[in-house]
C-alpha cells in the first residue's frame, strides 16, 4: 500500500515539471504556486491580462462553455490533489496561509463549476455582465494595454473569441429556457437598451472605436491608416454583428420565455443554487434564514440611529418625510457640471490625509483617479473601483455615475468615496498588490472580505475627521442600512419568496432613494443572488474581530496593527480571515 502511495505521489509531482521537482527533497511550495498561477493564467487570458501578464492577450477565455468547465475543474483537481501531499513541517506562516487560501479558493471553485452556477445565466443588466464588461474593456477604460500596434491587433483577435461567447451565451440561455433556468424577465427588459448603442450606428461612433482616437505616437502613416481600417473592420464586422445578434435573440426569444417571478426558488433547483451562492460570496457557512434575521436586526439598529439623527437636526415630521426631505431639497443638489461633482470627490482625500496616518501604517503607494462612469453603460451601472496596474501605469479608478450634475444628490457623497477610494477598495486592492505574497493571492477575491473591508471603511469616517456635516454622516447610516436591507430583501427574494414589488416596498420605506433607484437596486439582487449580502457580513465580521483585539489586549491594542494584521495578507476568506486575527492576538497577548 505504501508502495502505491509513493508511487502515485512521484507521479503527480512529475506531472507539473521533469526537473522542476525532486522526489527526495522536500516539496518546493514556491515553485508549486508559481506553476499554479502559470497555468491559472493559461486557462484565464483575460485574468492573465489584468495582473499584468500579457503572454495570452490575444486570447480570451469562453468561461461558460463546458470544455472551459471540464479543463478548469481538472486544473483545480491537479492542484487539490499535489497540496494533500505537502508537508507543512518548518513551512513560514506565509506559506502555511497559501496553502490554506488556494485550498479554499480550488473547492470553492469546484463547487461552482460542479454545480453549473451561472452558466445557462450568462448576460443579465447589471455591470458585471460579460457583454458589458467587454465593451468597457473594448473602450480603453480597463486593463487592456492600448500601447502598441501589437496591443490593438491582440484586441481585434478577443473581437473575435467575443464572437464565440456570444454564439455560447445564446446555447446556454436556450439551454436554460429548457430546464427552467432563466433570468427574471423584469430584468432582463433592461438589458435590449444596454446593448443597441453597440451596434447601431457607425464605427467612428461606437464605444469600441475609441483606442484608435489615441494610437501609438511611434506609429508610422502608413501603418497608422492600415490599422486603423483593420480595426474599423472588426468593429464594422465583428463587434456589431455579434451585440446585434444577442440583442435580438434576447428580445426575439429570451425575454418572452424568461420567468416572471423574482427569486431563484421558481427556478430548477433554484433554493441549492441560493445555499451555494451564500456561501461561495460570504465565504462562511451561514444560512438564508440567518442572513434574513441578521439583516432585520441591523435594520431596526440603523433605523433607530436614523431617527436620533433626525431629530438632531430638527427636523419636524415622520421617517418617511425625512427621507423625502433629503431626495428632493435643492440644497442637496449643489451641481451644476460633471466636474464639479468629480471635484468634490477628489477633494475628500486632502480632507482626511493627517488622519489616515493614525489609523494606519500600510498604505499603497498606488496612485488612484476619479471619473465618471462611461454613459453607454451608466444606466445599468453603480459606483465602482477598478483596480491599478501591477506595473503603476494605471492607476486604480473610481467610477462614479452621474447622470446628470443639476440631480446628483450630495448628501452621502463621503461615505461613498471612502468605500470605492480610500480607505476602501484602493487601499485593499493595491496593498494586496504590492504585498509580498504569491501571485495567485495578488490576484484573489473573496466578496465578503473585499466588500466587507470597503463597507468597514466608511465606518472610519469619524476617526477621519468625516461626517462633520450631519447630512453626511445620514449619508453614512443610508449606506449602512442598503446593505442591511440587502439582507432582508436578497433572502426576501430568493429564500423567503418575496416578489419584486414586495422588495421594493421595503426598500422604499427603509431609504431615502426614489421609486426608479430602488427597482434598479432589486433588479441587482435578483439576477446577482447573494452578492449583495456579502457586505454586511464582511464588515460585522471585521468589527467583530476588532472589537475582541480591543477586549484582550486592553491598553495594547493598537488599531494600526489591527488594520495592517486585516490587509497585509491580501484578500482573504473570512474563516481563514478570523483563525489568522485570532492567533495574531493570542501571540500579542503571550508578549506582553
Amino acid at each position: 500500500m505504501k508502495k502505491t502511495i509513493l508511487i502515485a505521489t512521484l507521479a503527480l509531482l512529475t506531472s507539473f515539471s521533469q526537473s522542476s521537482f525532486r522526489a527526495d527533497a522536500p516539496f518546493p511550495l514556491g515553485e508549486l504556486l508559481e506553476r499554479y498561477s502559470k497555468e491559472y493564467y493559461a486557462l484565464n487570458p483575460l485574468a492573465a491580462t489584468e495582473a499584468g501578464v500579457n503572454d495570452y492577450n490575444s486570447q480570451l477565455e469562453i468561461t461558460i462553455s463546458e470544455d472551459y468547465i471540464r479543463k478548469a475543474k481538472a486544473l483545480n483537481k491537479k492542484y487539490l490533489d499535489t497540496l494533500r501531499f505537502i508537508s507543512k513541517s518548518g513551512l513560514t506562516e506565509s506559506e502555511l496561509l497559501s496553502i490554506d487560501v488556494l485550498t479554499y479558493k480550488l473547492k470553492s471553485e469546484n463547487e461552482i463549476l460542479n454545480n453549473s452556477l451561472g452558466f445557462y445565466k450568462p448576460v443579465d443588466q447589471f455591470v458585471f455582465s460579460f457583454p458589458t464588461k467587454f465593451a468597457t474593456l473594448g473602450s480603453g477604460a480597463g486593463f487592456i494595454p492600448f500601447n502598441t500596434e501589437k496591443d490593438y491587433r491582440d484586441f481585434i483577435s478577443r473581437m473575435k473569441f467575443f464572437q464565440i461567447w456570444v454564439d455560447q451565451a445564446i446555447a446556454n440561455m436556450q439551454k436554460g429556457i429548457a430546464l427552467n433556468n432563466t433570468n427574471p424577465r423584469a430584468a432582463m427588459k433592461k438589458v435590449p437598451p444596454q446593448l443597441k448603442p453597440l451596434f447601431v450606428g457607425t464605427s467612428q461612433e461606437n464605444v469600441f472605436y475609441k483606442p484608435l482616437l489615441k494610437l501609438p505616437d511611434n506609429l508610422d502613416s502608413t501603418s497608422a491608416v492600415q490599422l486603423k481600417k483593420d480595426y474599423s473592420d472588426a468593429i464594422e464586422n465583428i463587434i456589431k454583428p455579434a451585440y446585434k445578434k444577442l440583442h435580438d435573440y434576447i428580445v426575439t426569444d429570451y425575454i418572452p420565455k424568461a420567468r416572471k417571478t423574482s427569486g431563484l426558488l421558481d427556478n430548477s433547483n433554484g433554493k441549492k443554487e441560493y445555499e451555494l451562492w451564500l456561501k461561495y460570496y460570504t465565504s462562511t457557512n451561514i444560512t438564508a434564514k440567518q442572513i434574513f434575521i441578521l439583516g432585520l436586526s441591523e435594520v431596526s439598529r440603523i433605523r433607530k440611529a436614523i431617527d436620533s439623527l433626525k431629530t438632531k437636526v430638527g427636523f419636524k415630521g415622520d421617517l418617511k418625510s425625512f427621507f423625502q426631505y433629503v431626495r428632493t431639497e435643492p440644497k442637496f443638489f449643489p451641481f451644476k457640471t460633471e466636474e464639479e461633482v468629480l471635484d468634490k470627490f477628489r477633494s475628500f482625500q486632502d480632507k482626511m490625509s493627517p488622519q489616515l496616518n493614525i489609523l494606519f501604517n500600510l498604505k499603497p503607494k498606488a496612485k488612484f483617479e476619479v471619473r465618471a462612469t462611461e454613459k453607454f453603460r451608466a444606466a445599468g451601472a453603480n459606483a465602482q473601483y477598478t483596480k491599478s496596474s501591477r506595473d503603476g501605469t494605471r492607476p486604480g479608478i473610481f467610477y462614479e455615475v452621474v447622470l446628470d450634475p443639476a440631480k446628483y444628490n450630495y448628501f452621502s457623497m463621503e461615505s461613498l468615496f471612502m468605500h470605492e477610494a480610500i480607505p476602501g477598495h484602493h487601499y485593499q486592492f493595491a496593498i494586496q498588490q504590492e504585498a509580498d505574497i504569491p501571485e495567485f493571492r495578488k490576484a484573489y477575491w473573496t466578496s465578503a472580505f473585499g466588500e466587507g473591508w470597503a463597507l468597514y471603511a466608511e465606518s472610519l469616517g469619524t476617526e477621519l475627521g468625516m461626517y462633520t456635516d450631519p447630512y453626511q454622516y445620514l449619508g453614512r447610516l443610508n449606506q449602512e442600512i442598503e446593505r442591511a436591507v440587502r439582507l432582508v430583501v436578497d433572502a426576501g427574494i430568493h429564500y423567503n419568496g418575496w416578489s419584486r414589488e414586495k422588495a421594493i416596498a421595503y426598500v422604499l420605506e427603509n431609504q431615502p432613494v426614489s421609486s426608479i433607484d430602488a427597482e434598479q437596486k432589486i433588479e441587482r439582487f435578483m439576477v446577482l443572488a447573494g452578492q449583495a449580502v456579502s457586505y454586511k457580513v464582511g464588515e460585522l465580521k471585521i468589527i467583530e474581530l476588532r472589537e475582541r483585539a480591543k477586549k484582550k489586549l486592553g491598553n495594547k491594542f493598537d488599531i494600526k496593527e489591527f488594520h495592517d494584521e486585516v490587509l497585509k495578507d491580501g484578500c482573504l476568506p473570512l474563516i481563514i480571515l478570523e483563525t489568522k486575527v485570532n492567533k495574531w492576538i493570542e501571540n500579542k497577548v503571550q508578549k506582553r
